[in-house]
């Protein structure tokens, strides 16, 4: 059995059932092929949108191949649901945190171009670039820890964006060093979206603080050292994976 997931686009994903063969093609059928070299009689894992299957192949050709689904499991969408605000950062900072919030199980992430940060994507070009780097390092970590779904990857949002999403929020947590307020303290909603704004490596402005409590966010701090922007989105979502989820 490869230890690899396959993501599944095809028509028919969605109401298929055990026993039926269904073609993956595409990217995902041409790596499948060409790189993985998945042969007939092989153990697959199939997974997106809510489903995850064990299918055997059946049947390859240069770029896709056929799989007869063994078992198929769904999963309903995720309550709480956990958005990560990421500002941009240097050094391939802010995707690390992205891959690492994906397998603990982020389902959306939303760029930040905040005050301090020194990455910038300027322009509508930039922009589209940048978000589609993000998205293929989430689908890439998906299949790593594989997930039943991809994380939705967000358009690059404002600080007044980032208020509005935090207004919005059954919970909404800005991660600040000098907060009073410890993480572990947090009562985590049953229901609704859980929002936790990350600062890029110089940290959030007191005037990008001010807006997001006003909107209505709470600062906290995650213990008593400094983590990086690369660090500090992943060990929070461990922690409400923790509250809410791992049981």
């Amino acid at each position: 059995m490869t230890d690899r997931m396959f993501l599944v686009e095809a028509d028919g994903w969605l109401a298929a059932s055990v026993g039926d063969e269904l073609e993956v093609s595409g990217t995902e059928g041409r790596h499948a092929v060409a790189v993985v070299k998945v042969r007939p009689g092989e153990t697959v894992l199939l997974g997106g949108v809510g489903r995850r299957a064990e299918a055997t192949v059946t049947h390859t050709s240069r770029d896709a191949f056929t799989a007869r689904l063994d078992s198929l499991t769904d999963e309903p969408e995720p309550e709480p649901r956990f958005v990560l605000v990421q500002a941009l950062a240097k050094g391939g900072r802010d995707e690390s945190a992205v891959e690492t919030a994906t397998e603990l199980g982020v389902d959306e992430v939303v760029p930040w171009p905040s005050a301090r940060g020194v990455v910038v994507w300027r322009g509508r070009e930039r922009e589209e670039r940048g978000r589609r780097r993000w998205q293929s390092v989430c689908v890439a970590a998906t299949k790593q820890s594989r997930r039943a779904r991809v994380p939705v990857v967000a358009d690059p949002a404002t600080t007044e964006d980032v208020a509005a999403r935090v207004t919005a929020a059954a919970l909404a947590l800005v991660l600040h060093e000098t907060a009073a307020d410890p993480f572990s303290g947090v009562d985590v909603p049953a229901t609704g979206d859980v929002v936790v704004v990350v600062g890029p490596e110089g940290g959030i402005t007191d005037a990008e603080l001010a807006t997001l409590v006003s909107a209505g966010g709470r600062p906290v701090r995650l213990g008593g050292e400094v983590l990086r922007t690369s660090t500090a989105g992943p060990a929070a979502l461990a922690v409400l994976s923790a509250a809410a989820r791992w049981r």
